[in-house]
């Protein structure tokens, strides 16, 4: 420490950020098991019945409770499923183009998206996909309900979703391929290897750590859900789709004022999404893998 004092002083920074906005809040935590007061310390509240589990019984009694629990889930493993695998697509299509200046402008045309607000991309969805004065539908001279049925929104909603984050998903993915060994490619081709099972054989196995870590981070967000993205997307038709436990602890604890209910919503959250991450990272090294820890 006498040494690197220097480095171990510019920590305190960002040490003192996670202390004060990460870890001290983390004592309102307590709300989740007492009556909702927030003018007093939660250490100073009365518990609530059911030997401090009444907000968590009250959660899971409610039908709006149950519904954005299904949708949240729903909607993340769809973003999963479909939408994980696309950059690993698009970095193996960008890592075969044979032109270095047509692979930088197509990687920045698809990096741009990710710098737009979902407030913006929401705007923009509305006019392109309405039902009947949408640019699409009047291209394609249908009514296509895309933000009124909750079909249609869902799949608009993954679309959107994949269309703004896949590009600069990418970059990942090409970083991972920048450390394949050209050697290995010229060892298959010598023994008879097309493009496609140099793809297979080469490439694939070469960033498949990668492809495990960033999975098991995805399972661990699998009960986890932005608010922007279905906040700014939904409508009244849609709401039943719509509407995830980010949106529910938003309308009840800000809007509706139970700071209690809201907060064993979030901690119930947490919890699950902490033991989909250590079930994930536990198959990962069973399997072989380095997993993330």
């Amino acid at each position: 420490m006498r040494r690197y004092w220097s480095l171990y002083l510019l920590l305190l920074l960002p040490i003192a950020f996670f202390i004060i906005f990460r870890y001290t809040p983390m004592a309102y935590i307590l709300l989740a098991f007492k009556k909702n007061n927030i003018l007093v310390p939660p250490w100073k509240v009365d518990w609530v019945k059911n030997n401090g589990l009444d907000w968590f019984i009250k959660a899971f009694r409610d039908r709006g409770f149950i519904t954005s629990l299904r949708n949240t889930i729903f909607l993340n493993l769809l973003d999963l499923f479909i939408g994980m695998p696309m950059p690993i697509i698009m970095a193996l299509l960008l890592n075969e183009l044979a032109y270095p200046k047509y692979k930088r402008v197509t990687q920045t045309v698809l990096y741009l998206p990710h710098f737009l607000s979902w407030v913006i991309i929401s705007s923009i969805t509305l006019r392109l996909f309405a039902t009947n004065d949408g640019i699409i539908n009047k291209l394609m001279g249908t009514s296509i309900p895309f933000m009124g049925d909750e079909g249609y929104w869902r799949g608009t909603y993954i679309f959107l979703g994949i269309w703004k984050e896949c590009g600069w998903n990418t970059i990942i993915y090409l970083a991972a391929l920048t450390g394949i060994s050209p050697e290995l490619y010229e060892a298959a081709e010598v023994d008879g290897a097309g493009r496609w099972k140099k793809i297979w054989h080469v490439t694939l196995p070469g960033i498949r750590s990668t492809i495990i870590v960033l999975l098991i981070m995805n399972l661990g967000h699998i009960l986890g859900s932005e608010f922007d993205r279905p906040f700014t997307l939904s409508t009244k038709l849609v709401e039943g789709a719509s509407k995830t436990i980010s949106i529910f602890v938003y309308e009840r604890g800000i809007n509706g004022q139970q700071y209690a209910l809201s907060t064993a919503v979030g901690l119930f959250q947490s919890v699950v999404c902490v033991i989909f991450l250590l079930m994930s990272n536990t198959l990962a090294k069973r399997f072989g893998e380095r997993g993330i820890w």
